[in-house]
């Protein structure tokens, strides 16, 4: 049928989910067993909230229900290509990931302390930084007591590596 034969006040808003925190194409989806818990613990919650949506406006439920199902969707690719990584197996004396790192940055005398998680786990304000951040990966692989530069437009920044722990 036409679109000039269908009502306007018919027509339903598409739902747009934003979308997850970007993964590069052909790069591995690693996570923590904290990340993949955090992951499924998300998934229940959308799934609990899509359960007990109110359903006297069954056009809004329907709405709800169709963004709902849009997350779950972004969220269901992510959790079935994740890899778990057993953090024990990394080798403790290098970055890599999982590593709870405390540096010195340039001359600050405050130390401070990041780990490096996937992407759906990092949040710079609890100080957990992506592995593909470019901090991350100067980093990885370092060792305590080595320095790695970060060149910015205007400086370098220089990161010196103080403790490693898992």
């Amino acid at each position: 049928m036409s679109r000039g034969f269908v009502r306007e006040e018919d027509q339903e808003e598409i739902p747009i989910v934003a979308p997850r925190a970007d993964l590069p194409a052909n790069v591995t989806n690693y996570v923590t067993q904290v990340g993949m818990d955090e992951l499924l613990d998300e998934k229940q919650q959308l799934i609990d909230e899509r359960e007990h949506l109110d359903s006297t406006n069954e056009k809004e439920s329907r709405i709800a229900s169709n963004y709902i199902s849009a997350k779950l969707q972004l969220l269901n690719e992510r959790i079935v290509t994740a890899q778990i990584i057993d953090l024990s197996k990394q080798p403790q004396n290098e970055v890599r990931f999982g590593t709870l790192i405390t540096l010195k940055i340039g001359e600050d005398t405050k130390l401070q302390c990041y780990q490096i998680v996937g992407v759906d786990e990092a949040n710079i304000a609890k100080g957990k930084i992506s592995f593909i951040s470019p901090i991350a990966r100067i980093l990885t692989n370092k060792k305590v007591g080595d320095k790695a530069v970060l060149k910015l437009a205007n400086e370098d920044r220089i990161f010196e590596i103080m403790e490693i722990t898992y």
